[in-house]
């Protein structure tokens, strides 16, 4: 399993809010059924692959230009597990909250 922690963000925009850049891009993450978690700073995504990755965060990209941006910035961030089988985002988490116990 790949997890992957991204941003898109556009730049130069007219106003300082995000909000309907980051709705057109978590659209289409929702609609590629990947499972995904919205956070306040970016999102996170599952992948069974780097090809699927890569191709609905190039989707999203689009659609934030489609929006309107004429520029944006994309921070990625993979960990990309092979040695641990089903290693998801909330096995992730899980595994940290049963440390702090």
């Amino acid at each position: 399993m790949i997890t992957c922690d991204f941003a898109i963000l556009p730049v130069g925009c007219d106003t300082s809010g995000c909000k309907d850049y980051v709705s057109a891009a978590v659209q289409v993450i929702k609609d590629s059924g990947l499972n995904f978690q919205l956070t306040g700073m970016g999102t996170q995504i599952e992948a069974e692959n780097l090809k699927e990755l890569y191709e609905v965060i190039c989707k999203a990209q689009e659609a934030v230009f489609e929006v309107g941006a004429g520029r944006v910035y994309t921070v990625i961030k993979i960990d990309d597990r092979r040695d641990v089988k089903n290693r998801t985002l909330n096995k992730k988490i899980e595994t940290v909250e049963k440390m702090l116990d």
